[in-house]
């Protein structure tokens, strides 16, 4: 059976369209097209039209395609990786149901039981906020960042200033980005949780009368 035969130009086009349309939506796929377009285009150019197809010419197109290909796919996937990292400033409480700082610590404990971390741990920094909100020691404030009120809360206790910050990275890697979530980081929080409740908040200094 023939196959169906295109010339140079119209094959460029379709396989652009397919491979920043199709495959790579994700990754803002009008850039990627242009690029790809440009692409063919000094492609075509180093290519005459007038050369005489055969197993070598055919193995540099096909070899030139697979890398294009492998440069598309880096492309969208270093994009997706730059949007879950930017997605680390999402907010730590999501959806409308309030739980307490009590209710956050029994759910985290039921899904480490199961060997859930992701779940175990985003639970364990949830609580840890609840807890600091139910002591009055932050303001209960909707959409505020994992970073945000580890940064608040780390001024009322400086003294765990440097874990806050580090609980408010795990929070952010495991829920928002990329990272699995482990033991080790669902019990690091339960440290956490732990040396926040234990603490006391740091007292604003005295403002004693003016000395002439």
């Amino acid at each position: 059976m023939a196959g169906i035969v295109v010339d140079r130009e119209e094959g460029r086009d379709l396989l652009a369209r397919e491979l920043a349309g199709r495959l790579y939506a994700d990754a803002q796929p009008s850039p990627v097209q242009r690029f790809l377009s440009w692409l063919f285009e000094r492609l075509g150019e180093l290519v005459p039209d007038d050369l005489d197809g055969g197993p070598v010419v055919d193995a540099l197109v096909v070899g030139v395609v697979v890398l294009l290909v492998l440069l598309a796919a880096r492309v969208a996937g270093q994009a997706v990786l730059r949007r879950r990292r930017a997605g680390a400033d999402a907010e730590v409480f999501a959806g409308d149901v309030r739980r307490g700082a009590d209710d956050h610590r029994a759910r985290a404990d039921a899904m480490a039981g199961e060997g859930r971390w992701p779940e175990a741990v985003a639970e364990r920094f949830r609580a840890v906020v609840r807890g600091a909100e139910e002591r009055v020691l932050v303001d209960e404030v909707p959409g505020r960042t994992a970073g945000e009120v580890a940064g608040e809360l780390g001024r009322v206790m400086p003294d765990l200033a440097g874990d806050l910050a580090t609980g408010a990275r795990v929070f952010d890697d495991v829920v928002y980005g990329s990272a699995p979530g482990t033991a080790d980081d669902d019990a690091r929080l339960r440290r956490l949780d732990d040396a926040v409740r234990a603490a006391r908040p740091a007292l604003p200094a005295a403002v004693g009368p003016e000395v002439p």
